[in-house]
């Protein structure tokens, strides 16, 4: 049936493919499986004994005229190869495809996934069954379907036991009363769909913690096995798992593993201890590093996976950055940091920014000088007001933490804070050098950036203010930045504070 070099072209690819018949099978379009391994032990041994394959040269069982006369059939009558070999009671299945392949190439009908249908076709479809005045079959054969398919579309849209049995061709059609009460049947379907509807978004918002206008499809398998073990009380699971567009063996999958023992209980309930405890600020990474230190060994994945199924999420939020620039009231310095924000010890380079708090109440301004040997705050100021005061006192209390012969760099933007004579003098005063970014590149001074981005994320963000004054304002904040220095933990500084890094290395007291 097949030539020697069809035979050797389909062993090649096998010996290629590390013999998967199935990708040769696939590439090829012959032979089965069962055919291809014949083909490659008997290829081996011809290169063991020498002797030519007779596979090769075998004799011809069907003339060509019966080879013909299995191919005419098969497409004079629906191309079904099934009914073919019963009529004629020859060839097999596979010979009679390789015939149609060699007599009549691109005849033969392929076997595909099927149509896909959209929800809409389908509800054309079921109209028109149940407005029809002739067959079922009929109607099936439009769309392109059988029958029964089309029956389990009505089925589907308006509910097997609410399903309204339709005039036979030879009855009468009903009269205005029948009509009114198949309306009434049908607006009855339609309030249970969309009850079924709104209790999923609202279980959705409830249970599985997401924005009530997500589209449920979107969901994760496990979330919408979630769903429908809160629903199946209220609503049959066919429903639930259509309108979901989920299968039922993936339903009882995650339904099995759900009613299983959580063996992460433990550790789950720890991992929400510590996200509490450290005002729910720390993200997967830091409450790993605070396991190890309770030498709990668990991998960061695990941690991570924990966190989002829990929903502990650090808050984040759109930063608009607040701009002190005001113009050149005097000529810049130079930038000597060069964005290395490395220091080899303490008060070697010193970064300085203000930032901007809104509230209800009002705003709020914090002036930090932050040391990046260790992101220590050296010292901090808090006001109503990004005035010169805010900055010079700052300045005043980290120079007093200063021993002889410290003179740090001290880094900043270009705001006009750092450009008048009051900061220029005190920095004269006691010996420090100035370095300013260049205008309009916030990355020139992205050690500060960085600081701010981390106090709002685990401070300010995603926390309703209403009905907080100005003062407790600042002292939360004051509260948050002595927690920065003491005990919020750095994984650059092994997962220590920035004190007790200094402390580690006797640097601090």
């Amino acid at each position: 049936m097949y030539s020697r070099e069809e035979r050797m072209k389909a062993i090649e690819l096998y010996i290629k493919y590390d013999r998967c018949a199935a990708d040769v099978t696939r590439e090829l379009g012959y032979p089965d499986r069962k055919s291809l391994v014949s083909w490659y032990e008997a290829y081996l041994e011809e290169q063991e004994t020498g002797v030519l394959w007779e596979g090769c040269t075998r004799y011809a069982r069907y003339s060509l005229e019966e080879k013909t006369t299995a191919v005419e059939h098969y497409l004079e009558h629906g191309r079904n190869i099934s009914r073919t070999v019963r009529a004629l009671g020859y060839p097999s299945r596979d010979t009679l495809r390789a015939w149609c392949d060699e007599l009549a190439p691109g005849t033969r009908k392929m076997r595909t996934g099927g149509i896909k249908y959209t929800q809409e076709q389908k509800r054309e479809a079921v109209i028109a069954l149940c407005t029809r005045t002739g067959r079922a079959k009929d109607i099936a054969k439009e769309y392109g379907v059988t029958p029964e398919a089309l029956y389990n579309w009505k089925n589907d849209l308006l509910g097997k036991e609410d399903s309204i049995a339709m005039p036979k061709e030879d009855e009468p059609l009903p009269d205005d009363r029948d009509i009114l009460l198949s309306e009434i049947e049908t607006l009855k379907r339609d309030i249970r769909r969309l009850k079924l509807e709104k209790d999923i978004l609202e279980k959705t918002a409830e249970i599985v913690k997401k924005d009530p206008g997500v589209d449920p499809e979107s969901l994760t398998n496990k979330e919408k096995a979630i769903l429908i073990d809160a629903l199946r009380s209220e609503h049959p699971l066919r429903k639930l798992l259509d309108c979901l567009g989920m299968a039922r063996s993936s339903y009882f999958y995650h339904h099995k593993i759900a009613s299983m023992p959580d063996k992460y209980e433990g550790l789950r309930r720890r991992i929400t201890e510590l996200f509490e405890e450290n005002g729910r600020r720390y993200g997967y990474r830091r409450i790993h590093a605070l396991l190890r230190l309770e030498n709990i060994r668990v991998s960061e994945k695990i941690v991570r996976r924990i966190m989002l199924e829990s929903n502990l999420v650090v808050g984040g939020g759109k930063r608009r950055r607040y701009s002190s620039y005001k113009g050149e009231a005097t000529p810049a310095a130079d930038n000597l940091i060069e964005r290395d924000f490395h220091a080899e010890a303490p008060n070697v380079k010193w970064i300085a920014d203000i930032t901007e708090f809104t509230i209800p109440a009002g705003k709020v301004y914090l002036s930090p000088m932050v040391d990046c040997f260790d992101g220590l705050l050296v010292s901090w100021s808090i006001g109503t007001s990004p005035d010169a005061e805010l900055v010079n006192s700052m300045l005043d209390r980290a120079t007093e933490t200063l021993k002889d012969g410290e003179h740090p760099l001290v880094h900043s933007d270009r705001g006009c804070h750092y450009r008048w004579p009051g900061w220029i003098s005190r920095m004269a005063e006691a010996g420090l050098t100035r370095s300013m970014s260049k205008k309009g590149c916030v990355a020139d001074n992205a050690a500060c950036e960085g600081f701010f981005g981390r106090l709002k994320n685990e401070m300010f963000y995603n926390r309703s203010w209403i009905g907080v004054s100005i003062e407790e304002f600042i002292d939360i904040l004051h509260e948050y930045l002595v927690w920065y220095n003491e005990k919020r933990i750095k994984l650059s500084l092994g997962a220590m504070s920035p004190l007790e890094y200094r402390r580690n290395l006797g640097l601090a007291a």
